[in-house]
């Protein structure tokens, strides 16, 4: 087949298709924007839910999947910079660092599901901590690891190697290169990645549902050992009830601030991506 050919062809179903999943995505905000705009209002989003979650509001959800994320971004924050840092600066054999990359998208390729069982088995069972929000957010902090290393390495990779050995000539210890040269550009990359991690987290159901989260009954923790409310798990206990009016109301309403808790995180590092890349160039 002429190449020239090929080439229209595959441009015209590349524009079909994006246009298409466009379409799609603006179908699916309107619908959770038109049907939840009607459910949120001052009330709904500062009282605590009633009658097992048809009634009332979404407080307790909204700050315990807050705490929830929080806890977890600055769990996985340090350990993703150090794991990027190290793999940059300190290790130098190719084979290693292929390897520490092979286990990191290995781990951003395991199921959420699959994280929640290794929670509940290791250590809801086997260290006895209950359902706990900061084991939620300890899984949820080992499921952001990979999209934050990546981001971080692949800032610290693009710095040309000439600044590297010139910190180093001009008598900079590694530690002190790694501080005044990596860190500047790596860390606008982690962030990113946080953000975008973070976007993913805040709507995470299965890791969460048996090891950190309560359906009903519970309010803001006030110690580590205690359960939470959080937005994704509320949704799907509304959605099981899909025949009450008032209980299908409320789960569009929570989708809709829930979707707007995810482009809040989504937008957010995209500015933060921009910003601190015009800080780091100076």
């Amino acid at each position: 087949m002429n190449r020239a050919l090929v080439n229209i062809i595959f441009s015209n179903l590349s524009r079909v298709l994006g246009w298409l999943a466009l379409v799609l995505l603006i179908v699916l905000i309107g619908a959770i924007v038109i049907k939840g705009a009607g459910a949120v209002n001052l009330e709904f989003l500062t009282m605590g839910s009633s009658n097992f979650g048809a009634g009332g509001g979404i407080l307790y959800q909204i700050i315990g999947s807050i705490i929830m994320i929080t806890v977890a971004g600055l769990l996985c924050l340090p350990l993703a910079l150090g794991t990027a840092i190290a793999q940059t600066a300190f290790i130098k054999r190719k084979s290693i660092q292929n390897g520490i990359s092979m286990l990191v998208f290995g781990l951003n390729s395991v199921p959420s599901i699959i994280f929640g069982i290794f929670g509940l088995i290791f250590f809801v069972n086997i260290l006895n901590t209950g359902i706990s929000w900061m084991v939620g957010s300890f899984i949820l902090a080992i499921m952001m690891i990979p999209t934050v290393v990546v981001t971080a390495f692949q800032s610290m990779d693009s710095i040309p190697t000439i600044y590297r050995e010139s910190a180093l000539s001009l008598g900079m210890t590694r530690w002190q290169m790694v501080r005044h040269v990596l860190i500047p550009q790596g860390f606008s990359g982690a962030l990113t990645g946080l953000l975008v991690a973070l976007a993913r987290a805040v709507g995470e159901t299965a890791p969460i549902m048996f090891i950190a989260t309560a359906f009903s009954g519970v309010t803001i923790p006030t110690s580590v050992n205690e359960p939470v409310a959080t937005l994704p798990t509320h949704i799907l206990i509304l959605a099981q009830n899909a025949v009450d009016p008032v209980a299908l109301q409320s789960a569009w309403g929570a989708s809709l601030v829930l979707m707007v808790l995810v482009l809040t995180f989504s937008v957010s590092g995209l500015f933060a991506r921009l910003s601190l890349r015009k800080v780091s160039q100076r």
